[in-house]
């Protein structure tokens, strides 16, 4: 589509552990022309790149789209795409009763039927600092139940995919993830549930910044613009399980019952301390892989 891709116009899209573009972003920051034009960002590596000072803040009066977008969701420096929530997830066949808490998911009676995702360690430790009564801007009250998790056998799979294996194979039972990809879980006929955890629900918000020396900043606009109207919000949502950052999307309800949260459980919705995790992240990555992983 010309109005979505100008010509030269490229889109990075973010993925889970890709720090080696992002240090490409910080190295590329002195020169005069960077060689993307927007990237595609978890909002906590939006966050990290906006204190690295290498992305632009947004102008949202280039945004006409903008006028319908969520307030969570419009950053100083990037812009909602779409979000989710951290949900329990078990296997109805395996876990009887079905959890309703993150205190749930990690009871050591679980035992090697309890999974846990290595490279979602940020969120898995918020997860744990909350069904301890912590919150998501103090992850230390969760190492202790991680650690009693660990002792009663959960296993720690690398990636999202090596975790819906491990469901669909019944290796293991119960865990936490976004609600989004339990959904793309269940059209691939896994069994498995979503739980809104009582304890409250962390968000996953992915958007998208323009780096501050984007040779087409303009094509960057256009698409953060399209990326807002309507119709394709209504499309993510189809074909990604992913809610709307934009009012006004009309998801057909036996959809949005799979991938939304009631209003009860949309006030549950919790958006994690980004400041925290950039000033404690190689922290809490060292405790998880020397202590917990170990």
């Amino acid at each position: 589509d010309p109005i979505l891709k100008p010509k030269g116009f490229e889109v990075a899209q973010d993925q889970a552990g890709d720090a080696p573009r992002r240090a490409k972003m910080v190295a590329e920051k002195r020169l005069p022309r960077g060689t993307s034009d927007i990237q595609g960002l978890s909002a906590a590596n939006m966050y990290e790149m906006n204190e690295a000072g290498v992305i632009e803040q947004i102008d949202y009066g280039k945004l006409p789209n903008a006028a319908n977008l969520l307030p969570q969701m419009k950053y100083p420096y990037g812009v909602g795409h779409i979000y989710s929530g951290k949900v329990a997830v078990y296997n109805p066949k395996l876990i009887n009763p079905a959890p309703t808490s993150f205190k749930d998911v990690f009871d050591p009676k679980h035992g090697n039927k309890h999974g846990i995702i290595d490279i979602q360690y940020q969120y898995v430790m918020a997860a744990a600092a909350l069904a301890a009564g912590g919150k998501v801007s103090d992850f230390e009250p969760g190492k202790a139940l991680l650690l009693e998790a660990k002792k009663a056998g959960v296993r720690v799979y690398p990636t999202n995919e090596a975790f819906a294996q491990a469901l669909k194979n019944e290796e293991i039972g119960i865990g936490v993830m976004w609600k989004a990809r339990v959904v793309q879980w269940q059209n691939a006929g896994i069994s498995v549930e979503s739980v809104a955890p009582a304890e409250g629900l962390p968000m996953y918000v992915s958007g998208f910044a323009i780096p501050q020396n984007a040779p087409n900043k303009e094509g960057a606009y256009a698409y953060m613009n399209a990326m807002l109207d309507k119709g394709a919000q209504e499309n993510f949502a189809i074909d990604m399980g992913y809610n709307p950052t934009v009012t006004g999307a009309t998801v057909a309800p036996d959809l949005q019952k799979r991938i939304g949260f009631t209003a009860e459980e949309q006030k549950r919705l919790v958006d994690l301390d980004y400041g925290y995790i950039a000033k404690n992240d190689q922290a809490l990555k060292e405790w998880w892989d020397k202590v917990f992983k170990a």
